[in-house]
């Protein structure tokens, strides 16, 4: 089930304007490059960012997630009628054979359950042509990210056309093994209104990811380091073998 900033309308139409530096982005998109990617699946799209700067530069983008609001978001944008959009996840798409398939920013490690994030992965392997790649991204558990999650680090009040000053803070509410949890608190001052959403992270060793993938059938070829935060990710890169088996 998505988080409230995702499923709740009010808070979807304000995702973007909350977090508007996307330079992590930029990566997926060399690396959608480097691998020559002409159809590319974005799993986890949200309010539709990355599948739509892939969708200027010509690619045939599936953008999907399972939060109503954010794909009607998404949708709405300039160039969304150039993206296919599902509301779903990747465990039940439609026949496709795209190129690239990626998870960007938390998307990876917001499936915390185990059979959901295999059923993920089987799903994405389908989905992708003999010879297709996905790449994502996680944190490195030692790094103890959440450790600065917390009001005094991230407290802000941010202008926003049409729905006016909004604050938002987050908070650390539990840490249970590999799961994290957190939550997101939303004050609009056009009305008063305070909204929530909470999400669960899961912080998974690299060794456990590389598992993963192969046990869904992936070859890892690399595992790089994320050029805008060195030290703190694992960017993995998979390949679905081609007819030939893995090169």
């Amino acid at each position: 089930m998505a988080d409230e900033i995702f499923v709740n309308p009010r808070l979807a139409a304000v995702y973007d304007p909350l977090d508007p530096d996307r330079r992590d982005l930029d990566p997926y998109i060399r690396l959608a490059e480097e691998l020559r990617a002409r159809r590319v699946l974005d799993i986890g799209c949200g309010t539709g960012v990355f599948a739509l700067l892939l969708a200027e530069r010509g690619i045939e983008v599936v953008g999907a997630d399972p939060a109503q609001a954010s794909v009607d978001v998404a949708r709405a944008k300039p160039g969304g009628d150039q993206v296919r959009w599902i509301c779903g996840d990747a465990a039940a798409l439609p026949p496709l054979q795209v190129d690239l398939a990626t998870m960007t920013a938390n998307v990876a490690q917001e499936i915390v359950d185990q059979d959901d994030w295999q059923a993920t992965l089987r799903g994405t392997y389908t989905a992708l042509r003999p010879g297709g790649h996905l790449v994502f991204e996680t944190r490195d558990p030692a790094r103890r990210a959440w450790e600065a999650w917390n009001r005094e680090s991230s407290h802000r009040v941010t202008e926003i056309p049409g729905a006016g000053p909004v604050e938002n803070w987050v908070d650390v509410t539990e840490v249970a093994g590999p799961l994290v949890s957190f939550r997101w608190t939303y004050v609009f001052a056009a009305d008063g209104e305070v909204l929530t959403s909470d999400s669960t992270l899961r912080f998974r060793q690299r060794q456990e990811v590389e598992v993963d993938l192969r046990t869904a059938g992936f070859v890892v070829r690399e595992v790089r380091d994320a050029p805008d935060r060195p030290g703190r990710e694992f960017v993995f890169i998979a390949r679905r073998p081609d007819s030939a088996g893995p090169r």
